[in-house]
């Protein structure tokens, strides 16, 4: 994706994003503690099919069965060394969601999560961090994603690490922090506030910043306030269906696509660039963010 291809897909806001893929991938049959992203090598038609599923819902941006495929997450698998093959294959997948899904102009946008180690605590190195995100983020590339987005991050540092592997493959980068914690639940883990966030990640080369996972849409909005008190970039928000809850060792999420959708009226009218959905999200969440868009469009 270029500088005006970039330009006109944010000049398009708001933009929707998909939604949750871990749990569409259950619903097919991936078992309990197996990692999602190993059945881009032994599933890929289903896989594929989710993404297809997201694009039929309204998606214009969809992501790649990636999250958790850099070599340090793999390893707990025996996977590590498949690493660069698993990226490549999530983002040819999900081209071809979006190709034949018989929508023109989606996007793949190729997803990068944390690594699981902590780098105050000495669990992996700066340098071994930047090589395992670069390795990943080069693969997707190769693979066809259009841009990449480093989500669910809660380390200011790894992030930072991320973006600056994944900007040089010189695609547009998305930073994405998850807030959970602190006062008003507006601090990653490890206490980072939006403005410190967009700070640090936009000098690092990010294009768009922003939040996922961690809490529900009504809960999005004093983020979003945060973020447009820090920056100008163009906002990302992918929140959860509500709050979990859980029975009989199960994690449910209750909100239903319309409150969701309902609540995801504030962001809209703040001015929200991307938008879509993280933890309990399925295309039906989509479909009825496409909906109320639609209402509110002229």
């Amino acid at each position: 994706m270029n500088e005006q291809e970039w330009k006109t897909l944010c000049d398009s806001a708001p933009v929707l994003l998909d939604g949750a893929w871990g749990s569409q991938m259950q619903a097919l049959g991936l078992p309990p503690g197996h990692a999602p992203e190993a059945w881009n090598l032994t599933h890929p038609e289903k896989v594929q099919a989710i993404g297809a599923e997201y694009v039929r819902s309204g998606s214009r941006v969809i992501l790649t069965n990636t999250f958790g495929a850099n070599r340090v997450m793999l390893k707990r698998h025996g996977l590590e060394r498949q690493a660069a093959e698993i990226n490549r294959i999530g983002a040819e997948i999900s081209c071809r969601a979006a190709g034949s899904a018989g929508e023109a102009g989606i996007c793949v946008f190729g997803s990068i999560g944390p690594s699981g180690k902590l780098l105050m605590q000495g669990d992996i190195t700066e340098e071994e961090l930047f090589d395992a995100f670069e390795e990943q983020a080069q693969a997707l590339r190769n693979g066809g994603a259009q841009a990449l987005v480093v989500e669910t991050m809660s380390d200011l540092d790894e992030a930072r690490i991320a973006v600056e592997a994944a900007v040089a493959t010189g695609l547009p980068v998305v930073g994405c922090m998850v807030y959970d914690s602190g006062a008003g639940g507006n601090h990653t883990m490890m206490g980072v506030t939006p403005g410190e966030a967009a700070a640090v990640l936009e000098d690092a080369g990010v294009r768009a910043v922003g939040a996922n996972c961690g809490k529900g849409p009504d809960e999005f909005f004093s983020l979003m306030e945060a973020y447009l008190k820090s920056t100008s970039l163009p906002l990302w928000m992918k929140p959860n269906a509500g709050l979990p809850v859980y029975e009989e060792g199960r994690t449910l999420y209750t909100m239903t696509p319309e409150a969701f959708a309902g609540s995801a009226n504030r962001l809209l009218d703040a001015g929200v660039t991307f938008i879509g959905g993280c933890c309990g999200t399925h295309p039906g969440f989509i479909s009825a963010l496409r909906h109320r868009l639609k209402e509110k469009r002229p």
